[in-house]
């Protein structure tokens, strides 16, 4: 009777597992069956696209005012042997790299900058500091998003009245522009009658009401000589 000394692994797709005896790499397994010494350890390592989101960070800008700022990283396992081998953590490294990143990139701006920019913050920082530090650990990062900006909710108020009174002002300044308009009309209207008589019978006529009865007084040159007489 043989004596079977080996096991048989399957790697899924995505992955790769790698083979270590006594403690020293032996083999890159990608997807597939293979047979490993019964003695033989596996360490299984998923190399598809994964997305690590931070924690939710307090960061201050350059105006002292407390974002709340959510960053998600897209990344996959490059290397898997330096994955495994180069840290006990791995993304710690990338997770820190990013933290810095963004506090060293709202500590650049202003709150209002950033409301300015419908709460919108470049990544490419973040990106790239991140790429950098998971380099060292076969990680890469594929990109970086920030998904949420939350402002305080004081400040957020603040700017929403300061709109609101630039809206406000507009808007009577237009309405005075108007009034303003519609008065040197009239002025100007006024000096007009006043240097054509005629004009002011003719307009006093046409503003008398549908039906009256209009009586004129032949010969005389003022408005007041027009009378209306309703039946």
């Amino acid at each position: 009777m043989g004596i079977f000394t080996f096991n048989r692994i399957t790697v899924s797709a995505g992955q790769c597992a790698l083979e270590y005896r006594d403690g020293r790499l032996g083999r890159v397994l990608p997807p597939g069956r293979h047979r490993i010494d019964v003695a033989a350890s596996v360490v299984r390592v998923e190399m598809r696209e994964q997305v690590l989101t931070l924690a939710p960070q307090e960061v201050l800008t350059s105006d002292a005012v407390t974002l709340r700022i959510t960053v998600a990283l897209q990344f996959k396992v490059s290397d898997a042997v330096a994955y495994v081998e180069t840290a006990a953590d791995p993304m710690a490294a990338v997770y820190l790299a990013a933290q810095i990143a963004l506090r060293d990139l709202v500590a650049a701006v202003t709150a209002d900058e950033v409301m300015q920019r419908g709460n919108r913050i470049d990544a490419g920082a973040i990106a790239a500091a991140a790429r950098t530090a998971g380099a060292r650990t076969g990680v890469e990062v594929i990109e970086a998003f920030v998904k949420d900006v939350i402002i305080p909710a004081e400040i957020r108020a603040a700017a929403m009245q300061l709109v609101t009174a630039k809206v406000t002002g507009a808007a009577k300044l237009e309405a005075a522009r108007a009034e303003t308009a519609a008065l040197r009309a009239l002025a100007n209207a006024g000096k007009l009658l006043d240097a054509h008589p005629a004009l002011a019978q003719l307009q006093l006529i046409d503003r008398v009401p549908y039906g009256s009865k209009v009586v004129l007084a032949l010969g005389t040159t003022g408005p007041h000589d027009v009378a209306s007489d309703p039946e």
